[in-house]
């Protein structure tokens, strides 16, 4: 029943901010490199930050410095949807984000100085990660629902880390915005807002999992998602492209843009990639080494990846 309410509250707030939105004239307006071809309110991740603001409202004597960063992480993704801002002002505020929750998990007291830094460039390279991958109708919200899915699994059966409720407030904000999102035309998109914002507390728990267990092997719950971007990341470069630029090199944006596949289907297809990763990483924990499993997950999927370049040259013969 509590989590039946919280849907009705969060449903309550995501339409009275489609009323502000379009006040404002808050809008995605697709261009030459977009996935979508309509005119859409942007910003409907926002519901990621109500849900924060909810459960932080019955915790309040916990969770501070989580929700000051996904507060400020949020704030400033929603200023950049509604008018641009540099990437170092972003960046920044990122950095000071994931400080606040380092403070939290007493990292800093935790491991050594090559740790914290390498922690601070997973976590940004993570938030990162979400945004690019942020492009078509049901993804988001797909792919958090299973992420934040397996992470409850291993609370409730291998390692309880943190209040359930914590979880399940995240996901229930995801039900929520697939409700307006995973449609053949879309209500809403996330915007930066919402796919950073949920970045930010799904890094916050895998962390939290990670000093839990003294294993990092809980990365691969984004192991799609970070193979994707990475190697997108990496051919870019390789082309001399500023990656920060808006591009259609991703894998899911050749099938959904280039080979017709509907948004909807594709986005099902990364969430049950995941989710099958997800089921053999919880398998195998503990069973062998985490190398082992890194190297079993990471090579098939850089494999698949490849995919990528056959599909784009195929279509370049087929055009010529």
């Amino acid at each position: 029943m509590q989590y039946t309410i919280l849907g009705f509250h969060l449903m309550i707030l995501m339409l009275l901010y489609f009323k502000v939105a379009n006040r404002f004239n808050i809008i995605d307006k697709p261009n030459q490199r977009s996935s979508h071809t309509e005119i859409t309110l942007r910003g409907g991740g926002i519901v990621f930050w109500f849900a924060a603001l909810l459960y932080f409202a019955q915790h309040i004597q916990n969770n501070y410095s989580f929700f000051v960063g996904i507060t400020l992480v949020s704030l400033v993704s929603f200023w950049d949807d509604i008018q641009s801002l540099s990437n170092k002002i972003r960046i920044s505020i990122h950095f000071l984000a994931i400080t606040l929750i380092f403070y939290d998990l007493e990292i800093f007291n935790s491991i050594s100085l090559l740790g914290i830094l390498l922690a601070y460039i997973i976590a940004v390279g993570l938030i990162n990660v979400y945004n690019f991958m942020d492009g078509i109708n049901g993804i988001t919200g797909l792919y958090t629902l299973l992420v934040m899915g397996s992470l409850l699994y291993v609370n409730k059966n291998i390692q309880l880390f943190t209040d359930a409720g914590f979880i399940k407030y995240s996901m229930i904000a995801s039900l929520v915005f697939l409700f307006f999102n995973y449609r053949k035309k879309a209500k809403c998109f996330a915007g930066d807002v919402g796919s950073i914002a949920i970045a930010f507390w799904i890094i916050y728990l895998v962390l939290k999992l990670i000093l839990a267990t003294n294993s990092v092997i809980w990365l691969l719950f984004l192991a799609v998602y970070g193979a994707d971007a990475g190697c997108t990341i990496l051919h870019r470069l390789y082309l001399k492209q500023n990656i920060f630029e808006a591009h259609r090199l991703h894998l899911y944006q050749v099938l959904s843009n280039e080979y017709k596949i509907p948004h909807r289907l594709v986005a099902l297809y990364y969430a049950l990639a995941q989710i099958a990763i997800s089921i053999l990483v919880v398998f195998l924990y503990q069973k062998i080494s985490d190398t082992l499993i890194f190297l079993i997950i990471t090579i098939p999927l850089l494999l698949v990846y490849l995919l990528k370049f056959y599909l784009l040259k195929r279509l370049d013969l087929k055009l010529n």
